[in-house]
C-alpha cells in the first residue's frame, strides 16, 4: 500500500508556520526549515573564515563544507562533476553569467518562449542592441509549449535556446527532454531556467543531455542569495569570466593575469560561505524527503483547490486544466477584481500569503491583455486542510 506524503511530519521544523498563517507564495520564496538556519549559524558561531585563503583551521573547515556543499547540488541534479556547479547569488546571475560568457556574436540568434521571466528575457534583450537576434516561441491556447513552432524557429543560426523548464506563471513544464534533442540535432545549445523546477521536480541533467540549468536556493528551502549554475564542463571550460577579480585568478601582474580554473573562474569576490553551507543543508533536507513525493504532493493540493474552485464561472484558471500539468500552481484571477486586492483580502480575512500581480513575466501579461494574476504556489509544508480553506475563501470573495 502506498501511503500520501504527511506534510506534519515536517511542518515542525519551520518555527515560522507557528503563526496564524496559510503560506502560498512558495513560487516567490520558500521557508526555510530549522535544521538550515542551525547551519548557517554553525559557520557564524564555530568557523567564519574565508575560504580559499587563509591557511588556518577555519578557513580549512569553510573549504571543506563549500565543497560539501557543492557535492550535494551535484548529486541532486546528477551532474557527472562537481567541478560543473558554480555558486552564483540566484538564477537570475546565473543566466546572465551564460548570456554574457557564452560569446555570443552579431547576427547569432537565441530562441526564448514566450513565457520567460525577466531573468532570462531581459539578459537577452539587452544583447539584442548589439545584433543578436531574438526569436520567441509562441505557446499552444492552454499555455503549453509549442514544439512545432520551436521547431519552426531553428536555423542555422541558432547558437543558444534558454527556456524556463516551470514556469513560475502557471507552473506548467515545458518538454526540455524533447527541446533539447530538437536544438542539439540544430547544433544549438540549451540554456534552462530550473528556478521553479529543481525544488519541485526530479531533474538529471545527464538524463536530460541539458548544457546549462540555473537554480535558485530560495525557493528550494534555502537561504536567499544562493543559487547554481550547471555547465557541461567543456562549455564552462571555454567560456570566458564574466565578473572577474579576487579568487578567479591564480596569478596576476600589471599587464596580465592567469586565470583560474573551474569553478572558480566563475565565483569571483568573497562568497556567501554561510548561505552555500545553508544551501547544502536544503539539498539534504529535501532528498531525506523526496522530490518525487514532495511533486506529488503538490498536485494532490492543486487537484483540490482546482476542483473546488474550476466550476466558477466568475473565476478563471491560468494554464491548463489540469491540476497536475500545473504542478503545485494555482495562478487564476477573479472576474471585476483586481489581483492586487485578492490578494490582500486573502491575507487579512484568513492570513493566507498569495502573490498578486505580474510575476516578473511582465510580457506575458502585456501580450494577453492582464493586469497579472493572484498566484497561490504550493510546497511540501502545505496540508489539505489548507488547501480546503483556501479554495473556500476564494469563494466568499468571488461573491463580492
Amino acid at each position: 500500500m502506498i501511503f500520501k506524503f504527511n506534510p506534519e511530519s515536517c511542518r515542525k521544523d519551520f518555527a515560522i508556520l507557528s503563526k496564524p498563517i496559510i503560506y502560498f507564495d512558495n513560487a516567490c520564496m520558500s521557508l526555510k526549515p530549522k535544521q538550515v538556519v542551525e547551519k548557517m549559524l554553525e559557520y557564524y558561531n564555530e568557523y567564519t573564515a574565508c575560504g580559499g585563503r587563509s591557511a588556518h583551521r577555519f578557513a580549512a573547515r569553510v573549504e571543506d563544507e563549500v565543497l560539501n556543499a557543492r557535492n550535494e547540488v551535484r548529486g541532486f541534479i546528477n551532474a557527472k562533476d562537481a567541478l560543473e556547479i558554480i555558486f552564483t547569488k540566484n538564477t537570475t546571475e546565473g543566466i546572465n553569467l551564460v548570456a554574457n560568457s557564452f560569446g555570443l556574436k552579431e547576427g547569432d540568434e537565441v530562441i526564448l518562449s514566450d513565457k520567460e521571466h525577466n531573468s532570462n528575457l531581459l539578459p537577452f534583450l539587452k544583447l539584442s542592441k548589439k545584433g543578436i537576434k531574438l526569436k520567441f516561441v509562441d505557446s499552444n491556447r492552454d499555455n503549453s509549449f509549442n514544439l512545432e513552432k520551436f521547431e519552426d524557429c531553428l536555423s542555422e543560426k541558432t547558437k543558444l535556446v534558454s527556456v524556463v523548464y516551470a514556469s513560475n506563471i502557471d507552473g506548467v513544464a515545458n518538454p526540455i527532454p524533447e527541446i533539447v534533442k530538437l536544438a542539439h540535432k540544430n547544433g544549438a545549445k540549451v540554456l534552462a531556467d530550473g528556478a521553479q523546477a529543481v525544488p519541485s521536480i526530479p531533474v538529471d541533467v545527464r538524463t536530460l543531455d541539458v548544457d546549462f540549468l540555473a537554480f535558485s536556493g530560495h525557493k528550494m528551502l534555502g537561504p536567499t542569495g544562493t543559487g547554481i549554475l550547471y555547465g557541461k564542463m567543456p562549455l564552462l571550460e571555454q567560456m570566458d569570466q564574466f565578473i572577474i577579480g579576487g579568487e578567479t585568478v591564480v596569478d596576476s601582474s600589471y599587464d596580465r593575469y592567469t586565470m583560474e580554473g573551474l569553478p572558480m573562474k566563475f565565483e569571483a569576490g568573497l562568497q556567501n560561505y554561510a548561505g552555500i553551507i545553508g544551501l547544502g543543508e536544503a539539498v539534504r533536507y529535501l532528498k531525506k524527503v523526496g522530490i518525487k513525493r514532495i511533486h506529488e504532493h503538490e498536485i494532490d493540493l492543486n487537484k483540490i483547490i482546482t476542483d473546488s474552485l474550476s466550476p466558477n464561472a466568475k473565476i478563471s484558471i491560468i494554464g491548463p486544466t489540469e491540476a497536475e500539468r500545473r504542478s503545485g500552481i494555482f495562478s487564476f484571477n477573479i472576474m471585476g477584481l483586481d489581483p492586487l486586492d485578492v490578494s490582500k483580502i486573502l491575507d487579512v480575512s484568513r492570513g493566507i500569503l498569495t502573490r498578486g500581480g505580474t510575476h516578473c513575466v511582465h510580457s506575458w501579461f502585456n501580450k494577453h491583455n492582464l493586469k497579472g494574476s493572484v498566484r497561490a504556489s504550493l510546497y511540501l509544508y502545505n496540508t489539505e486542510e489548507e488547501a480546503k480553506i483556501f479554495a473556500e475563501e476564494v469563494k466568499k470573495i468571488a461573491k463580492i
